[in-house]
């Protein structure tokens, strides 16, 4: 079916005049368009058609494939009789510039892959973290924070209330096992979050939420929101190793990739030289 859409659009296609497209010979089925020398065929077509497309939209995208396939083919052509022996030449070097770069990419990547140690010991983090502390400044604010939403008029809100104000560790998940009365909560106050993001979550100002509390709330006309801010850190102060553990791993692991790498081409260097494939004169 979808076939049958393509033929009708490449008689379509075929009988625009303004590519003087030449005849196609009875024995050329496959052909679908003509561009002077270029060809494209039904294969080409078949292999990029999308599946389980009816045949109105068949018959647009087709229209459309076979239309860009033309304009870049006379583009091409426009392009080759345009330009200059060195304008050739400069293109052919930066195709084979770029070939070979992703050749060789190619083969850095797998040689990673199959030799790279990923494992990082949190000795070697923590070592990292100490040696580059004036390294890791923040540039926004931090807050560990615990906060509880919920409909302002729920039957439990006193409850809720004297539950999120405990401190007692069962209380908190007394309260973690009622989350389906919630529209938002977060109660683990031990970790670090950008202050921006909570804002996002909660309406209450930056200045409020960079205020040390054992409890606040506010409340609009349907819900109320109660936060404890537990800690802060503001812009400029030393970022805490648990919250840029993440980006401490990814250094070191970039780093050994360049160790590796950097190895991995001398040994191939002094190889080369022990079987005579490389000298220098």
């Amino acid at each position: 079916m979808r076939f049958r859409a393509i033929i009708i659009v490449f008689l379509i296609f075929a009988s625009c005049d303004k590519l003087n497209l030449p005849e196609v010979e009875e024995n050329s089925a496959d052909i679908v368009a003509i561009v002077n020398t270029s060809k494209l065929f039904r294969k080409d077509i078949e292999q990029i058609l999308p599946q389980n497309i009816s045949s109105s939209d068949s018959a647009i995208f087709v229209t459309n494939y076979i239309n860009d396939w033309a304009i870049n083919q006379i583009l091409l052509e426009k392009s080759q009789n345009n330009i200059s022996q060195q304008e050739l030449d400069n293109i052919r070097e930066l195709v084979n510039d770029y070939q070979s770069s992703l050749l060789i990419n190619n083969y850095k990547k797998k040689l990673i892959l199959q030799r790279l140690d990923t494992i990082i010991l949190e000795d070697e983090i923590e070592t990292f973290y100490e040696a580059s502390k004036e390294n890791f400044k923040l540039n926004e604010e931090l807050v560990k924070v615990k906060y509880l939403h919920f409909e302002d008029n729920i039957i439990s809100k006193n409850d809720f209330i004297k539950l999120f104000k405990s401190q007692d560790i069962e209380d908190t998940e007394d309260l973690a096992r009622r989350q389906l009365s919630f529209k938002s909560f977060d109660f683990n106050d031990s970790i670090w979050q950008p202050v921006d993001n909570i804002m996002l979550k909660l309406p209450f100002t930056k200045e409020e939420l960079l205020k040390k509390t054992k409890f606040t709330s506010k409340q609009d006309s349907i819900d109320l929101y109660l936060v404890t801010i537990n800690d802060v850190l503001l812009r400029n102060e030393i970022a805490p190793l648990s919250y840029v553990k993440p980006k401490i791993k990814q250094i070191i692991l970039h780093k050994r990739k360049i160790e590796l790498i950097k190895k991995i081409e001398q040994i191939l260097l002094n190889d080369a030289v022990k079987n005579n494939n490389f000298k220098k004169y």
